[in-house]
């Protein structure tokens, strides 16, 4: 203890004049309870000037809660609608209606039905030249915003509110489009912006520009992990005081041709179109191909202290995250799953909880042979014994992958089951495989006596890159 305290003292004795002064403010409002936003200022120019310093080290981390959340999915444009049909084990995963797919192998997806974008305030003249990936994030942004009751903070707090949004190609759409158009017509016709439109950070500014979020803007492309991986690096942002609230999530619309040839070139999709609504069946023996999904999802993530301060209700708490590469293959999992494993165990390290403190865990579950039997193969590794306690569901059975968005949508269906006790079927599970010998809660939603504590949710994306994310009920 004397040699805390004397290393305190001779940090005390370093600090630059602006850290003792931020110091004697933070005191200062300790005297006077009453002025909480007085000392909260203080604080963060205490939380600056440490940092500045190299000193972040001496900071705790903040706790990072949920305040907000929205969806637009292919069962559901809000998220009571998208929670409701995926307990109730409906499939979004239909006959492609948006481009014409007639000639290949796989001619289903799970697509965005009837989306409205004026709903959201984007005219028609914008929705045109606006790319499906800002559309929907912009829709689940407005939809999280107005869920939180946070919309007049962000304008009193615009620069320490941020956004951080996860996809895989972002507008890709947009430039496909522009293709087929110019091949079908034999002339280029390029609107102003459009060179711009399609590029995957431009979901994030259209939030921050609707907003006004003056922090941090980022956005994370690692494909089929880059929502979860964004809802971690907000996580961050908030922990160190560098924004105290993040809009964060991920978003895909890429329901778009060149994705269809080149998966099924590298014979990925499910070619089981009848019915289309039977082809997504994750670590069933009898499984193809993952299925194209499409849409987003964001949420309202703020630090606990802001939370309290405005008093707003609190969905859950995120507790952990972890990244890694497995350097193997662009596209295949590492066999042994050393990636996908090492992600969760620095997910759980990082949460700072045991392996058996987890009672479900959300999969990545894309249905292809490959990877089902190499994330049932980490979790074992990871949880060891735990692995035959733990519920293990797939809400890609339902709507397909929406690669970018998926990690954010699954951290939906983790959140609404912490605060159910309701577990989403994994549909179409019908041929145990001996390789895949988990509980994957089969076909039917199921209720957790006493309720589920914590939850982890997995995305492992191609290029090989894994997030895992740890979500718990919230405990004042």
């Amino acid at each position: 203890m004397r040699n805390q305290v004397e290393q305190w003292i001779a940090l005390l004795k370093d600090m630059p004049a602006s850290g003792r002064r931020a110091l004697r403010e933070v005191l200062d409002a300790l005297e006077h309870p009453d002025q909480s936003s007085q000392l909260a200022a203080a604080l963060r120019r205490l939380q600056h000037t440490l940092r500045q310093a190299g000193w972040s080290g001496l900071l705790p981390r903040r706790r990072v809660v949920i305040t907000g959340m929205g969806a637009i999915t292919p069962v559901g444009h809000s998220v009571e609608e998208t929670w409701n049909n995926l307990v109730a084990g409906v499939s979004g995963i239909d006959y492609v209606t948006r481009i014409d797919v007639s000639d290949l192998p796989t001619r289903i997806a799970g697509e965005v039905k009837d989306f409205d974008p004026s709903a959201y305030g984007i005219s028609p003249r914008d929705a045109k030249r606006m790319a499906r990936a800002s559309q929907y994030a912009i829709a689940a942004a407005q939809q999280a915003v107005e869920d939180a009751g946070i919309e007049p903070y962000l304008e009193k707090e615009s620069e320490r509110a941020g956004v951080v949004m996860g996809t895989g190609l972002g507008g890709f759409d947009l430039y496909e489009n522009l293709l087929v158009k110019a091949g079908s017509t034999g002339r280029w016709r390029v609107r102003p912006l459009d060179a711009i439109g399609g590029l995957p950070n431009i979901p994030a500014f259209h939030i921050s520009e609707r907003f006004g979020l003056r922090a941090v803007s980022d956005t994370v492309v690692t494909a089929c992990a880059s929502g979860t991986q964004a809802l971690g690096n907000a996580m961050e942002l908030i922990r160190h005081g560098i924004a105290d609230i993040v809009l964060a999530g991920g978003v895909e619309g890429l329901i778009v041709r060149t994705f269809f040839v080149g998966f099924s070139m590298m014979k990925a999709l499910s070619t089981r179109n009848d019915p289309p609504q039977k082809a997504s069946r994750p670590f069933d023996a009898t499984r193809d191909g993952f299925v194209i999904g499409e849409g987003a999802a964001v949420f309202i993530l703020e630090s606990l202290e802001h939370a309290l301060q405005r008093g707003t209700h609190i969905y859950a708490e995120l507790l952990g995250h972890g990244e890694t590469s497995d350097a193997y293959h662009m596209a295949a999992p590492d066999p042994e799953g050393r990636g996908a494993q090492l992600a969760m165990r620095y997910a759980l390290e990082d949460a700072g909880i045991r392996p058996e403190d987890v009672d479900y865990i959300n999969a990545h579950g894309t249905s292809t042979p490959l990877n089902d039997k190499t994330e049932t193969l980490a979790i074992k590794k990871v949880f060891g014994e735990h692995a035959y306690n733990l519920a293990v569901n797939s809400t890609k059975s339902m709507i397909g992958h929406a690669f970018g968005g998926a990690g954010a949508i699954e951290a939906l269906a983790v959140v609404k089951s912490i605060l159910t006790g309701i577990l989403h079927p994994t549909i179409n599970y019908e041929h145990p495989d001996p390789e895949c010998d988990l509980d994957y809660v089969p076909n039917k939603a199921r209720r957790v006596e006493g309720g589920i504590r914590i939850g982890m949710s997995n995305s492992f994306g191609l290029g090989g890159q894994n997030a895992s994310i740890v979500i718990a009920r919230y405990t004042p």
